[in-house]
């Protein structure tokens, strides 16, 4: 979770003014909407459904302080029962490389190497020669603009799905 600690707050940086000759860090903390909607977006689903789980029950509101959030107030039973049974539908999707030939991959979004493997078969008519786990983190070029697969995964609504492909 040592990603959402460093977004628990966002600071605002103040621009320089004649009176104010330096800059200046205003700590801005989150609002409970906004932590919900980052562990959504980014699969972390046990803090979804306890955010989810105290909104239910009246606890908390979406304009809240994030860093007020009291978590004992939860029935920690009930959220565990809303996590097994994915009440807010939170997959994690990983990436995978699957070796086409000896020069081309296939970058598949899914829930495990079997499903990519599967996927891939059923789109390419063959088995890949290996699959492999990549980081959602790695970046690369794809026009303009850099971005990672994490940012492309946003893009899709259903999975599994063909990322892309890539030849040496």
């Amino acid at each position: 979770m040592k990603s959402l600690t460093n977004c628990i707050h966002q600071t605002k940086t103040q621009p320089r003014t004649p009176q104010n000759n330096h800059y200046t860090n205003e700590v801005k903390p989150m609002k409970v909407k906004e932590v919900f909607d980052y562990s959504i977006s980014n699969e972390v689903s046990p803090l979804a459904h306890y955010i989810f789980h105290l909104y239910q029950e009246k606890k908390i509101t979406s304009e809240d302080d994030f860093s007020k959030l009291d978590f004992d107030q939860a029935d920690h039973q009930k959220v565990e029962e809303m996590i097994t049974n994915n009440v807010l539908g939170i997959y994690k999707m990983n990436i995978y490389a699957l070796k086409m030939n000896e020069q081309d991959f296939v970058y598949i979004f899914a829930r495990n190497s079997n499903e990519a493997t599967q996927f891939f078969i059923e789109t390419y008519y063959q088995p890949p020669m290996y699959c492999k786990e990549s980081s959602l983190d790695t970046e690369f070029v794809r026009g303009k603009e850099i971005v990672s697969f994490r940012d492309m995964r946003k893009e899709y609504s259903s999975f599994p799905a063909v990322a892309g492909e890539f030849s040496w």
